[in-house]
């Protein structure tokens, strides 16, 4: 409905990382509490992101876990637990841990806001963006950009 395609707890537009926490957490919410999710779930329309985006918001999720007591799988389980699913839904159960308390869902609803905030990079090309300006502008940023000086301090 939100993402334009049919109705699934697990739409190809949102973040996997993200979805899985909001469903387990959600999943262990009363009713009460369960309303303050409602406005996440525009929010997450359009959060897939490139696998790399998508490694940080589990390793996010996994500190989030630590800070709130949990500990992390040891040998094989580790490794599974830094996928996406089972990183969301690992840092929900240690926010529910708590029962959740209201200062644990409080921290719980801003983690989902952090994790939103990590997003991709706009797309488009970003030698575009240098285009529009001053062509002398944009080698120097271009040279800035990949790592070389774009003058000596002398010459400025």
């Amino acid at each position: 409905m939100l993402a334009e395609e049919p109705f699934s707890d697990r739409p190809r537009n949102a973040s996997a990382v993200i979805g899985a926490f909001l469903r387990t957490y959600n999943d262990g919410l009363d009713d009460e509490r369960r309303q303050d999710l409602y406005p996440l779930a525009a929010l997450i329309v359009g959060s897939a992101g490139r696998r790399s985006v998508e490694r940080e918001r589990a390793s996010r999720c996994l500190e989030f876990a630590r800070s709130l007591g949990a500990g992390v799988p040891a040998g094989r389980s580790a490794i599974g637990i830094a996928s996406a699913e089972a990183s969301g839904s690992w840092a929900a159960l240690a926010a529910l841990a708590s029962g959740p308390s209201p200062d644990v869902h409080t921290r719980a609803l801003a983690f989902a806001l952090e994790l939103i905030g990590i997003a991709p990079p706009p797309p488009g090309n970003r030698w575009a963006r240098l285009i529009r300006r001053d062509p002398a502008d944009a080698i120097r940023q271009a040279l800035v950009d990949g790592g070389t000086p774009a003058e000596p301090a002398a010459r400025r």
